[in-house]
């Protein structure tokens, strides 16, 4: 977990009009973000449609996700169930199926407070056989965890890292600092149009969404910033701004996936009940993606 860091892509879920994993779908998206330099993958995130995925689904994507990346980065499985005991299955069957961590959102539906989520955290680290890094993402769990109770979980080896999504850069920054004397935590960002601004507060890097469509555009941010290139870093945050704006286009992640069809590397359908971005937006999109250079043709796996 130390040496965790840098740019890890929230891959999307490739799915088939009936719902069922395009295991072909995974090998070519999982090719084409090692082949833009990325650092690791995330598998059933929020991109991934985790929360809308059955679970003999969520079973074959991690094990396609595993089986293409084939250990050459790190791979990480986004957990988000409502209740402590669904959390650890999930957990164990992460650990069976390969993956090396997990990203767990606390449980939602029900109304928590700090006490609770500290509760829960601490349950979860006494069986989990992997780390833990804790999702923050209150736009969709409800769940606001503060930085201090970030920082008490962290002290006491709950959870190894942080992957904040809520596009609260004083939160995140709150988090970076209350945590900086806990050795080995990684604070990532989950907004792309953060990076720049993360690292410099000495986040870890990012587990982004965007980096499924222009993954060497993120990498190029990263490694930018890391040579002290601030100026490079920066230019090339705008033009990762311009597009991560332009794939929230429609429902999250429709966009995402119209983007990965127009490369030639999966379906454009969500989770069941299936459905894809309005044509309109998908055509727009294309010509938008055509005109940036990022319609080359996809990698094929190996």
């Amino acid at each position: 977990m130390k040496a965790l860091g840098g740019v890890l892509v929230a891959l999307a879920s490739p799915l088939h009009r009936d719902g069922s994993v395009d295991e072909g779908g995974v090998e070519r998206l999982v090719e084409h973000v090692l082949a833009g330099g990325v650092h690791g993958v995330l598998a059933l995130g929020s991109t991934g449609e985790t929360a809308s995925l059955d679970e003999p689904a969520r079973r074959a994507l991690l094990q396609a996700v595993v089986r293409a990346a084939h250990g050459r980065v790190p791979v990480l499985c986004g957990v988000a169930q409502p209740q402590l005991s669904s959390t650890i299955a999930e957990i164990d069957a992460a650990k069976s199926l390969g993956a090396d961590a997990v990203l767990v959102a606390p449980p939602f539906y029900y109304p928590t407070d700090q006490s609770g989520v500290a509760a829960f955290y601490r349950r979860v680290a006494e069986r989990a056989p992997l780390p833990v890094l804790l999702y923050h993402i209150p736009q969709f769990t409800k769940v606001h965890t503060d930085p201090a109770t970030v920082a008490e979980l962290a002290v006491e080896g709950a959870i190894q890292g942080i992957k904040d999504s809520s596009r609260d850069f004083e939160y995140f920054e709150g988090v970076v600092i209350a945590t900086r004397g806990v050795d080995g935590f990684r604070a990532f960002t989950g907004s792309d149009t953060m990076l720049v601004a993360s690292l410099a507060a000495g986040g870890a890097g990012t587990i982004c969404g965007v980096g499924n469509v222009a993954p060497a555009w993120v990498v190029q941010v990263y490694d930018e910033f890391m040579r002290g290139d601030l100026a490079g870093a920066r230019r090339s945050q705008e033009r990762l701004f311009g597009l991560t704006v332009g794939l929230r286009e429609g429902v999250f992640p429709l966009a995402i996936k119209a983007a990965l069809h127009a490369q030639g590397i999966c379906e454009p359908w969500s989770a069941p009940p299936a459905r894809e971005l309005a044509e309109p937006a998908q055509r727009a999109l294309r010509v938008r993606l055509e005109a940036l250079g990022l319609l080359s043709a996809a990698p094929t796996p190996h």
